[in-house]
């Protein structure tokens, strides 16, 4: 099996049941950049799917680790893919790329996140139905799954955070009208404990500039992603934020408040076009990382990216996917020109160092 790290150059022009682990040898990969004009801003570190990873999803950092699901054309309930796979792919990078161990999870595994408190990867699987959670220590060979209980929204569930130390997923594709847009997740024995967070029919206050203060009744039918917001956030710091991915908002819970009924702590940020993952520059993590099923690559990006500057990968309904600067005051998308050769899914700010063993979340709230 050979690796060849793909380089792009990009210019500015104006991302409880054992599964198999499969250990995969470190490969070798071209870690310098092709050299860029002098007037290039961005460089792209493309690297490669592993064999016949396909589809990379959700991302995160755990240690001096990446980690990657490809979801290998496994449909929303768990279906096989057209070439019969019924597994997902966890695959390990170093932060120089070189691919490390693999390990094959049955189902289509839309979350994951680090939880580096108890050194352990996060994982829901199937997003519109059968769906279930996971854990993954990765010095061990299987990952272990639990059963839901307390799911009542009819779908199944997506993206994770961990949030002052609580785990948090996404309440996808809801088929009971009002149901929860998201739960906690408390693990019990052989099962995920889940208890309701907030309401696809919770009331918000706008936080949209122009209508800045006006109460807002919810009607989510498309919660997606997740994230906590940075502390260090000009707005909304600390928050709990998860996108309404085909409502084209974005919530924002203060994780404090417990009761949403009355909207005490949950703002509402419209956008103009329905958004993926948004991820958050820091002083200390500035380097992007995207997932861009398009290409099967796993995208190392660095350029001047700001502190405090939000990134999100946005979906429109026909066209190629984008990254573009989300305005946090008035839900504005500004493409990044410079970019536009990545077609990104998954996103995540880190930094380039090692020894950095706070996860995708360390500065963003989880632990206050």
């Amino acid at each position: 099996m050979s690796f060849t790290a793909r380089t792009r150059a990009c210019l500015l022009v104006a991302g409880i049941a054992a599964t198999t682990a499969v250990a995969c040898a470190a490969l070798p990969a071209a870690a310098a950049p092709t050299p860029a004009p002098a007037h290039s801003a961005f460089t792209v570190h493309a690297f490669p799917a592993v064999g016949a990873e396909k589809s990379p999803d959700d991302i995160t950092r755990l240690g001096d680790s990446i980690y990657v699901t490809f979801q290998n054309g496994v449909g929303p309930m768990g279906e096989a893919a057209p070439s019969g796979a019924t597994a997902s792919t966890i695959q390990q990078y170093s932060l120089a790329g070189v691919p490390g161990r693999s390990w094959s999870v049955t189902g289509k595994v839309d979350g994951l996140t680090a939880d580096p408190e108890h050194h352990r990867l996060l994982l829901t699987a199937n997003e519109d139905g059968n769906s279930s959670f996971l854990t993954l220590d990765p010095r061990a060979t299987a990952a272990t799954r639990y059963a839901y209980q307390g799911l009542t929204h009819g779908g199944g569930t997506d993206a994770i955070s961990v949030v002052r130390g609580s785990i948090v997923v996404s309440a996808s594709n809801p088929t009971v009208p009002n149901g929860p847009a998201a739960y906690r997740v408390a693990l019990q024995g052989s099962n995920a404990v889940l208890t309701p967070v907030l309401s696809d029919n919770s009331v918000a206050t706008s936080a949209n500039a122009a209508t800045a203060g006006q109460t807002v009744q919810l009607a989510l039918t498309d919660p997606d992603s997740n994230t906590v917001v940075p502390r260090s956030s000009s707005r909304f710091g600390g928050s709990f934020l998860l996108d309404a991915q085909g409502d084209q908002q974005l919530l924002f819970l203060n994780p404090a408040v417990r009761d949403d009924a009355a909207g005490h702590g949950i703002q509402v940020l419209s956008v103009a076009q329905p958004l993926d993952d948004t991820a958050f520059a820091t002083a200390s993590r500035r380097t992007l990382w995207a997932t861009d099923p398009a290409h099967d690559t796993v995208d190392e990006i660095t350029g001047p990216f700001a502190p405090g500057e939000a990134v999100s990968a946005v979906t429109p309904d026909s066209g190629p996917t984008s990254l573009a600067r989300l305005g946090l005051t008035d839900g504005s998308l500004t493409p990044i020109a410079g970019l536009s050769a990545v077609t990104p899914k998954g996103l995540l700010f880190t930094s380039s160092e090692h020894g950095d063993d706070q996860g995708d979340q360390g500065d963003q709230g989880d632990r206050q």
